[in-house]
């Protein structure tokens, strides 16, 4: 694996966790290991992006267990169309967009691991990577658990209401199983349930300014639904920013 990435030689420590790039071959067994027992498929979780991507992997300093990890394909304007993403949504707009961009995927927290200080570990990596590296923007597939949608109607109301794309990035319907909530959801969102209801990865997303297409993808074969996701490095609030970049600090 190339290690000429300065994040994977130095990595960081925080608190009970560190996060650090896979630097070996079992490094990356341990993430389809993890990636598979969160998607509850009966061995390792793996496909054709893992050796274009970086793995990081965030473990419990004490007994090194793995407790998290996420992948991350660097790409461009003219290269957009090969993301893992491409697959399921038309990102022809996102080809007119200038500067460096990364898609975040395979984003798995342990499930007998609750501690918060985990996802704040893990963004914090992310945020390393993007400042050592330029990128302008972040995006990926946030994914709710199952694939009934009359359990996020709070959710996707408040999707459709608050967080959708702006028209010049929207990405456009590309998959064949979709629901399209932004067009056919009548449905007036409790915030409160909304709130319980969203991944907490999502979320993430949202209070970081992050913006989702006007659909969600059904994918039956890993039993969830996903929409769009994109952050702007250069619109995230200046006060969340010193939040994620303290972590490593």
């Amino acid at each position: 694996m190339d290690c000429s990435d300065p994040f994977i030689s130095t990595g960081f420590v925080k608190g009970r966790y560190s996060a650090a790039v896979a630097a070996s071959e079992q490094d990356l067994e341990a993430a389809k290991t993890l990636r598979g027992l969160c998607f509850d498929l009966t061995g390792t979780d793996a496909d054709s992006f893992d050796r274009a991507c970086t793995h990081v992997l965030i473990r419990r300093v004490d007994d090194n267990r793995l407790v998290a990890c996420f992948r991350m394909l660097s790409l461009d304007g003219s290269t957009i169309g090969s993301s893992y993403s491409a697959q399921y949504y038309a990102l022809d707009a996102l080809v007119k967009f200038k500067g460096r961009m990364v898609e975040l995927g395979r984003f798995c927290v342990h499930p007998d691991e609750p501690d918060p200080d985990i996802l704040r570990v893990a963004w914090a990596a992310m945020t390393a990577y993007v400042d050592q590296n330029d990128v302008k923007l972040l995006f990926g597939c946030s994914s709710f658990a199952g694939t009934e949608t009359s359990k996020y109607f709070d959710a996707f109301a408040t999707l459709r209401d608050r967080h959708l794309a702006p028209k010049y990035w929207l990405p456009k319907v590309k998959a064949a199983d979709v629901f399209q909530f932004a067009a056919k959801l009548d449905h007036k969102p409790d915030p409160k349930k909304a709130a319980l209801e969203m991944p907490p990865l999502l979320r993430t997303y949202l209070l970081m300014g992050g913006w989702v297409s006007d659909h969600a993808v059904v994918d039956r074969q890993l039993n969830t639904m996903h929409v769009f996701t994109g952050v702007e490095i250069g619109a995230i609030p200046a006060a969340r920013k010193r939040l994620l970049r303290a972590v490593v600090g």
